[in-house]
């Protein structure tokens, strides 16, 4: 284990013992959380590294070691696609972990993506978000992120926004992405670092330049999306495999 500007890395040596420790974490904070407040808020991810984590929470013992009833999810980000789209990281999640563990409907909150406007659907979850929480921004006990090679986690691309924030919104719609599908909608970076936990899960050698870039950067280098993930009181773990991880210093 090491230390990078208060992120905790933590390397495995295969994509399926990265999944197997994100489970056990997931587990161990849902546990945590339920037992201290009655519940568990977690914002999801897409993509395949996350796959491979879902597979590992819906099978036993892990799957019977989280009181699922308790466990509330959301998406850090979405596809402003319809949700049964194969590009929709609802869809994903849907097949791979939803189907497969007792959570209740009531429990899951999607982005909305149809008969709306992507400003109305951020509109909408936001409103979701603030009254899960009571408060305008959110603060999940987990967010699980990914890492673009560009940099970019959730939905938010490195040169997309001046400001990835604007207005201290809880949500952001994303134009033109730089890879497909171009309309997208984002946790906000505000939202992202009130988070009481978050865990990035990262996999493959095809990351590892970029690992390497986010957190082991060069002076002057300009700040990607990834390295702005900086909670004001939480806790960020980079849950890396031994490919990923191979161009860091040690």
């Amino acid at each position: 284990m090491a230390q990078s500007n208060r992120a905790e890395i933590v390397i495995q040596a295969t994509p399926e013992a990265v999944a197997q420790e994100g489970a056990r974490r997931f587990a161990r904070l849902a546990q945590e959380s339920i037992a201290s407040r009655g519940a568990f808020s977690v914002a999801l991810s897409g993509g395949s590294t996350p796959r491979l984590l879902y597979k590992k929470l819906a099978s036993l013992p892990v799957q019977g070691a989280i009181d699922w009833g308790k466990v509330h999810l959301f998406w850090g980000d979405e596809r402003f696609v319809p949700l049964d789209d194969p590009e929709s990281n609802f869809h994903s999640t849907q097949t791979g972990l939803l189907s497969q563990v007792p959570v209740p409907k009531s429990n899951v909150y999607p982005v909305p993506t149809s008969g709306v406007t992507p400003a109305q659907a951020a509109e909408l979850y936001s409103q979701y978000l603030a009254n899960f929480f009571s408060k305008p921004l959110p603060r999940f006990d987990l967010i699980l992120l990914g890492l673009g090679p560009d940099g970019h986690t959730a939905s938010l691309f490195p040169g997309q926004m001046d400001d990835p924030n604007p207005g201290n919104a809880a949500v952001a719609v994303v134009e033109n992405a730089p890879k497909p599908p171009p309309l997208r909608l984002s946790l906000s970076l505000a939202s992202i670092n009130q988070a009481a936990h978050i865990l990035f899960l990262v996999t493959g050698s095809d990351k590892a330049a970029i690992v390497r870039r986010v957190l082991q950067p060069d002076d002057g280098e300009a700040l990607l999306p990834a390295q702005r993930v900086q909670p004001s009181d939480g806790a960020v773990v980079w849950l890396l495999d031994q490919a990923a991880a191979q161009d860091l210093d040690r």
